[in-house]
């Protein structure tokens, strides 16, 4: 009993240092390479959350969906392009630096996984069944492998923009934790809770990932996976 108390205070004692660090993420950096990236984060945040609302208030099935989503992936791949540079991230495995594929997919197909038997609970709640849903309608409504193509590049903009650019601009305030919170609420624009909770999951872990390694390919990885399993796992539990 006393090993597992000292774990869990360990844990805690650690997950607390990564969240509440304020080691500059790059301190090299010139201030005038900070200010751009901080002026390019804030506009394309703004246009971000336009088109993610605008995407999910269209029909399921409706090709102006696509559009969005696209569009979307566009303005997040966009921004962090212009408010480079951006890292990939290594991770040390057996005395050597390497870039962290396995680290990354390993996460994800773990959050994954969680997220499943999550729904085996949560698909016994009404309200909760419903507006998870509502989410994959826009699935199973229109063509599932355009679907899941276009969501895995959504993906992979996200990372590039929220634990890339975003996560930069923050600096030493406290980017873990800020990156995750602004991806949560620009992820709310949706109008649709769940979303945002998975927000908070996903953005979370994908944080830790950046903080680790050092760059945005840890993150990729699982936002990658992650997306695949739950759109291809989860629709068939809620009936949809």
């Amino acid at each position: 009993m006393t090993t597992m108390t000292t774990r869990a205070t360990e844990g805690w004692d650690q997950l607390r240092t990564a969240l509440l660090d304020r080691r500059p993420t790059n301190p090299d950096e010139a201030r005038s390479v900070v200010r751009r990236r901080r002026i390019v984060v804030i506009v394309f945040l703004v246009f971000g959350a336009v088109l993610l609302a605008l995407s999910l208030s269209a029909k399921p099935g409706d090709s102006i969906f696509y559009v969005y989503t696209l569009a979307l992936a566009g303005v997040w791949v966009v921004g962090a392009a212009l408010s480079r540079p951006l890292h990939l991230g290594r991770v040390t495995w057996r005395g050597h630096r390497r870039r962290p594929v396995l680290t990354g997919l390993g996460v994800g197909v773990g959050l994954g996984l969680f997220f499943v038997v999550g729904g085996l609970v949560v698909r016994e709640i009404p309200p909760i069944r419903d507006l998870i849903a509502g989410v994959f309608e826009y699935a199973t409504a229109g063509n599932l492998a355009l679907v899941v193509a276009i969501a895995l590049v959504n993906g992979i903009a996200e990372e590039l923009f929220f634990r890339g650019a975003l996560y930069s601009a923050l600096g030493k305030y406290y980017p873990v934790v800020y990156s995750t919170i602004i991806y949560i609420v620009v992820t709310l624009a949706s109008g649709n809770p769940m979303l945002g909770f998975a927000a908070i999951l996903l953005g979370l872990v994908c944080a830790l990932e950046r903080r680790a390694t050092g760059g945005v390919l840890a993150p990729m990885l699982t936002h990658v996976a992650w997306t695949a399993i739950i759109l291809l796992a989860l629709p068939p539990l809620f009936g949809v």
